[in-house]
């Protein structure tokens, strides 16, 4: 069977920030109906690459490409406007807002005639996108009109994917989606990135947990000093031999061999 093509692709990314480097020559790739785990230790370069997926920043050198093709982005709207999306781990949530506003938030659906051009916001437009996109998702919350202080922690990191997925149709970026999160509510959120998976859209997750992304990655990218050292299917490797070349171990032992 033929594999598919990457949506999102980084081919040689280098980054510096002055006398720091932090990406040496980054390489990944997404494709869709997958969740692609981006792994490494503190300093790896993790955080540096997905800025430069989500248009936060432009790589100094190397190649981005979105369907094979090649792209720069020059700002987050960029980016959004090829339909990716990011959830980073403050979530950008406006607490005191219900879901459906936070659903919406900065792409507000106006009233239409004379009410849209005085301001006025068509409230039930967005709440019934806003359940659709609840039960689309299987996300059980009582209502969209919750305001989002009385949910859970999962239920907010729910409403962030909600968000990116509603708007980010091809490519959700989330950053350690279950940090700070108890058992139950962490299985919830993982629960909730395959159903985004299942529905097609390329997931990429950056996670500490290796059990976690061993349970919902399709593909895993390692990366180490800046430096994409391995990139394997999941189900082709342990998590024994990610651990020892996002240490360096691994590395180490092929440069002795060879």
């Amino acid at each position: 069977m033929a594999e598919v093509s990457p949506i999102l692709e980084a081919r040689g990314i280098t980054r510096s920030f002055g006398r720091v480097t932090a990406l040496r020559g980054a390489d990944f790739a997404a494709r869709p109906g997958e969740v692609s785990a981006i792994v490494g230790d503190n300093g790896a370069g993790k955080s540096t690459l997905i800025k430069i997926f989500s248009g936060a920043l432009q790589p100094d050198g190397g190649t981005l490409l979105i369907d094979g093709k090649p792209t720069l982005f020059n700002s987050p709207q960029d980016a959004r406007r090829h339909g990716i999306e990011t959830v980073y781990q403050d979530l950008a949530l406006a607490s005191a807002l219900d879901v459906s506003a936070n659903l919406f938030l900065g792409r507000e659906v106006r009233s239409s005639g004379l009410a849209g051009k005085l301001g006025f916001l068509n409230d039930r437009a967005m709440r019934k996108q806003a359940q659709q996109e609840m039960a689309d998702l299987q996300i059980g919350l009582s209502s969209v009109r919750q305001p989002v202080f009385t949910l859970s922690g999962g239920q907010r990191q729910a409403i962030a994917v909600a968000r990116a997925t509603a708007w980010g149709k091809r490519v959700v970026i989330m950053d350690e989606p279950t940090a700070a999160l108890g058992v139950r509510e962490t299985q919830m959120v993982l629960r909730l990135i395959k159903r985004v998976r299942d529905a097609g859209t390329a997931v990429v997750i950056i996670s500490h947990s290796m059990p976690e992304v061993f349970e919902v990655a399709d593909r895993i990218t390692i990366l180490r000093l800046g430096r994409t050292v391995r990139q394997m299917r999941r189900d082709e490797t342990t998590m024994t031999e990610v651990v020892a070349f996002m240490t360096g171990a691994a590395v180490e032992k092929l440069a002795e061999i060879e």
